[in-house]
């Protein structure tokens, strides 16, 4: 066992899971004052139910034996590895083959993705979601499609000719393409699938009272910045930790997770300045983690040069894809969509012109580019359709949005029976809302 290869994917594990507390700054410091212990409060809510449910049954799911035959990831065991139920069949594995490492430490580390997956679809409902709702629609919609979703894009397995078994977007479409989906960190199964589930709640929720754009400003712009430096800080875990190997793969990620978001926030902010006449730190904030999420899936398949200029359309086209909600009319409170969905589909789809060795521009094919644009397809819509069933149908049982009263007067104190502000503490709080 290697103890530099173990002690990487650990602290590449610690570095992911503070990416949840970092959402909870940013998500909090962009929301109404008096709802920001509500919005952060789904990102912990996310650590505790997705990290219980990931020991039980979660890995069990997303790194089952589930074959080279199976579509959906599931086998005559239903997908499931019935021996690994609450990592029980870890226990006894001295090592990953593949990186001679405990098991047991790459479960943690895909753990931390799992948490933050469904942490990020918490923003496009922010101001006007049901706690225990929120956790009834977080435990389902894991169960039903992150854990599935992550064995598609993060079950496979290398052999000395390259991939000999694993998810199908990865092995499955390595048989029809010639090439899999390249997706190094979590695009597919990360961002356009919580962007798409989170498209699929803001129709379900519907809009906030008084949704018009400019009317709901961040409350607390140093939190935002704080937040995205968190996100950022932690990123690197997520994206050189997926290596799970410190080695010149993950330096190389490293490099691109640094200059993907750096061009990012750039283009963000030219953007503002020609639209709005302002660069703002939200906006920088904003580009950073628009670069961040474009650069997730492609961040060990691409030059710095590239990763540059991947940063800069992200930053651009997500600067301007975050006005799509006024103008079809959807109320993603914190662009949830334009960043984390748009991101996620540029960054994916980018890597079919531009990766390394099987790019169009390297190879003169288009085989990349087609498996990447079923992959990434193929999750939006099985994450979006499920989702809206399973947000429909809590909606219309137990309910999943507030009283429009109890939005009017802040979810905190009705929903918590907190304020994030003790201005006054002689004060009521009911004279203080």
């Amino acid at each position: 066992m290697d103890q530099g290869n173990t002690a990487f994917v650990l602290i590449a594990a610690a570095l992911v899971l503070l990416m949840t507390p970092g959402l909870a700054f940013f998500y909090g410091g962009l929301v109404k004052a008096k709802s920001v212990v509500s919005m952060m409060m789904m990102s912990f809510g996310a650590i505790g139910l997705i990290g219980v449910l990931w020991v039980l049954y979660g890995y069990a799911i997303a790194f089952s034996n589930a074959g080279t035959d199976s579509f959906f990831g599931i086998d005559g065991s239903f997908g499931i590895d019935w021996a690994n139920l609450g990592l029980n069949g870890l226990l006894a594995d001295a090592s990953e083959p593949a990186g001679n490492f405990p098991v047991l430490a790459f479960a943690g580390f895909q753990a931390t993705f799992a948490i933050l997956t469904v942490a990020l679809i918490s923003g496009a409902i922010a101001d006007r979601a049901r706690f225990g709702a929120w956790m009834i629609f977080a435990g389902i919609w894991a169960t039903v499609v992150y854990f599935p979703v992550a064995n598609w894009v993060f079950n496979f397995t290398l052999g000395e000719e390259g991939l000999v078994d694993g998810g199908w977007i990865v092995y499955g479409l390595q048989q029809v393409f010639g090439v899999g989906v390249i997706d190094f960190a979590g695009g597919t199964a990360v961002h356009i699938n919580a962007g798409a589930a989170a498209l699929a709640l803001a129709l379900v929720l519907g809009k906030r009272v008084g949704f018009a754009k400019g009317i709901n400003r961040p409350h607390n712009v140093p939190f935002v910045l704080l937040g995205a430096g968190l996100l950022w800080f932690g990123w690197f875990g997520f994206n050189a930790g997926s290596e799970v190997a410190a080695d010149g793969i993950a330096a190389l990620a490293w490099i691109n997770t640094l200059a993907a978001p750096a061009a990012a926030l750039l283009g963000w902010l030219v953007v503002e300045k020609i639209k709005d006449g302002k660069a703002t730190s939200v906006g920088a904030a904003s580009g950073a983690v628009a670069g961040l999420v474009a650069i997730t899936p492609a961040c060990a398949s691409l030059t710095p040069f590239w990763a540059i200029i991947l940063g800069v359309v992200a930053g651009v086209v997500c600067a301007l894809a975050i006005d799509l909600k006024w103008r079809l009319g959807f109320d993603d409170s914190l662009d949830v969509v334009g960043i984390h969905l748009v991101g996620g589909i540029i960054g994916t789809l980018y890597l079919g012109f531009f990766a390394n060795n099987t790019g169009l521009i390297y190879s003169g094919s288009f085989a990349q580019l087609a498996a990447q644009a079923v992959g990434a397809f193929s999750v939006l819509i099985y994450s979006f359709v499920l989702a809206f069933l399973i947000g429909f149908a809590i909606e219309k049982t137990m309910g999943f949005r507030v009283k429009n009263e109890d939005e009017l007067a802040g979810i905190d104190t009705v929903v918590h029976g907190e304020e994030a502000y003790l201005l006054d503490e002689r004060e009521p709080a009911s004279v203080r809302i």
